[in-house]
C-alpha cells in the first residue's frame, strides 16, 4: 500500500467512525473498503460481503447467525471504533479473516487458529460429514491418524465423525502442535487423541491405523511464486513442496502402507498437483472423489492397492 492509499484510508476511516451508526452500516463500509483494495477471498468466505460479516460480528462478540433485527441496530462510538479498525486491518495486513478473529470453522466446529498453521478449508471436511463413504462401505475405523495435522481440525472432526475410535494428530511444526494441542483440549476430547511430533512417519512408532487422512504441504514452485497475498500469511512450511508439490507425498506413499491395517484406507489431499500426482503414479491405483460444496484434488487409495504398487 502507498503512503497516499494510507493516508486515504485513514481519512475514510475518521470520517466513517463519525458517520456510520448502525452494523449493517459498518458491514456496507467494509464490503466497499474491501472491494477497492482488490482482496483475495479463500480463507473460510469466497466473497466480501460474507468477510465483513464475519469480522463485524465476531468485533462484536455477536453470533454469525445473528437474527437480521438486530442489523440496525445502532453502535456505539468505540464499537465503531473498533469494528471499524479491524476492517482497516484485514486491507492493510492481507491477512485472513481467521487469523484477525483467531477462529476457523471446519465441519461445522470451532478451533483456534493462528499464522502457524493453515485456515481450516479442506474439502476433505465434506468426506468426514459424509463417512468417508463410499470408500468405508460402512465399516467404521477404530484408529485414524491425521498426518499434517496443523490446527488439527481434520483429526478432531474425524473423532466427532467416529466417536469409538482412538486418533493420532501429527505435525512437525511445534508450533502447529501446540494450536493443534489447545483445540483438543477446547473440544475436550484429550482421552480419546494422541498428538504426536513426527517428520512425515519418521517419528511415529510402529502401530497400524485403519484411516489415515492428510492434508500436506503439496504448492508446487509455480503455484507458489504466484499465491496471492493472503496465501503467503499462511506457514510456507505447510505450503510448498518442491517442484511439482509432491515432495512430502511421495515420502508418505513410500511409508504408509507399513502403517495401514489390513482393509485400511489411506485419504490425501493434493490440490492443483493431481495432474503430477496422476503423471507421477500412473499405476497407482488412485480414486478422486467429486466435490459438492467445492474443491478438487484428493484421492483415495486402499492398503491392499499401495501394497500392490509397492510390490511392483
Amino acid at each position: 500500500m502507498s503512503p497516499k492509499q494510507d493516508i486515504d484510508l485513514q481519512h475514510n476511516l475518521a470520517e466513517a467512525i463519525d458517520s456510520l451508526l448502525s452494523i449493517k452500516d459498518c458491514v456496507r463500509w467494509g464490503v466497499s473498503q474491501f472491494n477497492r483494495a482488490g482482496l483475495y477471498f479463500g480463507h473460510g468466505t469466497d466473497n466480501a460481503f460474507d468477510e465483513a460479516v464475519w469480522l463485524v460480528l465476531h468485533t462484536l462478540s455477536m453470533p454469525l447467525d445473528l437474527d437480521v433485527r438486530f442489523h440496525d441496530c445502532r453502535l456505539t462510538r468505540s464499537e465503531r471504533e473498533a469494528v471499524l479498525s479491524v476492517l482497516i486491518e484485514r486491507v492493510t495486513s492481507r491477512k485472513p479473516a481467521a487469523y484477525l478473529t483467531g477462529e476457523g470453522w471446519f465441519c461445522g466446529l470451532p478451533f483456534t487458529v493462528n499464522e502457524h498453521v493453515l485456515v481450516p478449508r479442506s474439502p476433505i471436511g465434506e468426506m468426514i460429514q459424509e463417512g468417508f463413504e463410499p470408500w468405508l462401505s460402512g465399516w467404521e475405523p477404530s484408529s485414524i491418524l491425521d498426518l499434517c495435522t496443523g490446527s488439527g481440525c481434520i483429526g478432531i472432526a474425524c473423532a466427532y465423525a467416529f466417536p469409538d475410535a482412538r486418533v493420532a494428530l501429527s505435525d512437525i511444526s511445534d508450533e502447529a502442535l501446540e494450536v493443534a494441542r489447545g483445540n483438543v483440549a477446547r473440544h475436550e476430547l484429550g482421552e480419546r487423541i494422541t498428538v504426536l511430533k513426527s517428520d512425515v512417519f519418521d517419528q511415529i512408532p510402529p502401530q497400524t491405523f485403519d484411516l489415515i487422512v492428510s492434508n500436506p504441504p503439496y504448492v508446487d514452485a509455480q503455484d507458489m511464486a504466484d499465491l496471492p497475498e493472503e496465501y503467503r500469511r499462511e506457514p510456507e512450511l505447510a505450503l510448498a513442496a518442491g517442484a511439482d508439490g509432491l515432495d512430502i507425498v511421495r515420502r508418505m506413499l513410500t511409508s504408509a502402507a507399513d502403517y495401514l491395517s489390513e482393509n485400511g484406507l489411506m485419504v490425501v489431499e493434493v490440490g492443483n498437483s493431481e495432474l503430477a500426482m496422476a503423471e507421477a503414479f500412473p499405476d497407482l491405483n488412485m480414486m478422486w472423489p467429486d466435490f459438492e460444496q467445492g474443491g478438487h484434488g484428493v484421492f483415495v487409495v486402499t492398503a491392499a492397492d499401495l501394497r500392490r504398487y509397492l510390490a511392483g
